[in-house]
């Protein structure tokens, strides 16, 4: 990992740093906490940024007549417009972010699962939604990681997440030199990565950077960051990642017995199955790529997307 590659994250003030939750608590989060020796945070609370004290009056969003309200029945105050003013002028500043750890379940930040009051009495009923302040984030930043800090504790998630940050922050440093070969070098040390994302966008990536249109480095980038966004929308899936296994398996595989091909095919097997961790196989073939010198497989970021200091496989299942 490159020394002092420090992701950008935005996240909600109230995961362990200030109490300015509704009820004027605090909820420390472990991995929030765990990851900030490895990024940068920038903490924001948008219920508190639109004038909201703590503690204070719940709100929570309201679907009446087919519009998405953010009301406070305290009060009786609607405070939607209020949230997306908020959001656009902290986004304007927002230049150069990797991610976001948003509050779940939250009226202003959740991103899934939001409970969504059917008018404004509570007896009516309810159904899942958005938050106002999620939903905008979603929208404006489509390519970047964002989770909420419930879903990170399930490790495919946690581990998707992670990956993704850490590659778009080296992308992020690939913009700032301006020069074509560093992006170049950035695909080429991220193919592996990538296969186990997406073959085609792969693909899609090589093209844009072979650039035999001639296009200038920012036109290219901006290219690439899009399909890069597109590529990781979701984690990979095991299919692709032992097809990717195999692939590199391949620069080897006339130097191993037959009893070492049928090793290494029984624990991809096992991974696929989840009775063993993905990094089984991957240090198998690291290991492999060592002692037969392949330079190129060994610059790849496939080995280590994220610090291990940060590998955790504990999972909760959900």
């Amino acid at each position: 990992m490159e020394k002092m590659l420090k992701p950008k994250i935005v996240v909600s003030r109230c995961l362990g740093f200030d109490a300015c939750r509704y009820n004027g608590q605090t909820l420390p989060d472990k991995f929030v906490e765990s990851l900030g020796d490895f990024v940068e945070y920038r903490t924001i609370c948008p219920e508190v940024e639109i004038g909201l004290g703590v503690p204070r009056n719940p709100i929570r969003l309201v679907l009446e007549r087919g519009e998405m309200l953010l009301f406070q029945p305290g009060t009786g105050r609607e405070y939607k417009k209020d949230m997306l003013d908020y959001g656009d002028k902290l986004f304007e500043e927002l230049t150069d972010i990797d991610g976001f750890i948003l509050k779940g379940r939250s009226p202003s930040c959740g991103i899934k699962d939001v409970k969504v009051y059917l008018g404004k009495e509570k007896a009516v009923g309810s159904m899942k939604g958005v938050g106002i302040f999620g939903e905008q984030v979603l929208q404006t930043f489509p390519g970047l990681a964002v989770e909420e800090e419930g879903r990170l504790t399930n490790y495919r998630i946690r581990e998707h997440f992670l990956t993704k940050i850490y590659l778009l922050a080296r992308l992020r440093e690939v913009e700032k030199s301006k020069k074509i070969r560093e992006l170049v070098a950035f695909q080429s040390r991220s193919k592996y990565l990538l296969m186990t994302y997406s073959p085609k966008e792969l693909k899609i990536l090589g093209k844009i950077t072979a650039n035999s249109s001639g296009q200038p480095f920012e036109e290219m980038a901006a290219q690439y960051r899009e399909h890069l966004g597109i590529a990781l929308a979701q984690p990979p899936k095991p299919s692709n990642i032992i097809n990717t296994l195999m692939h590199i398996q391949g620069y080897f595989s006339e130097e191993l017995t037959a009893k070492e091909k049928s090793f290494l095919t029984e624990t991809y097997n096992k991974y696929k199955e989840g009775r063993v961790h993905l990094g089984v196989p991957v240090n198998i073939l690291r290991s492999y790529a060592i002692k037969y010198e392949q330079e190129y497989l060994l610059d790849q970021y496939l080995w280590e997307p994220f610090p291990e200091e940060l590998m955790n496989i504990s999972d909760t299942g959900k």
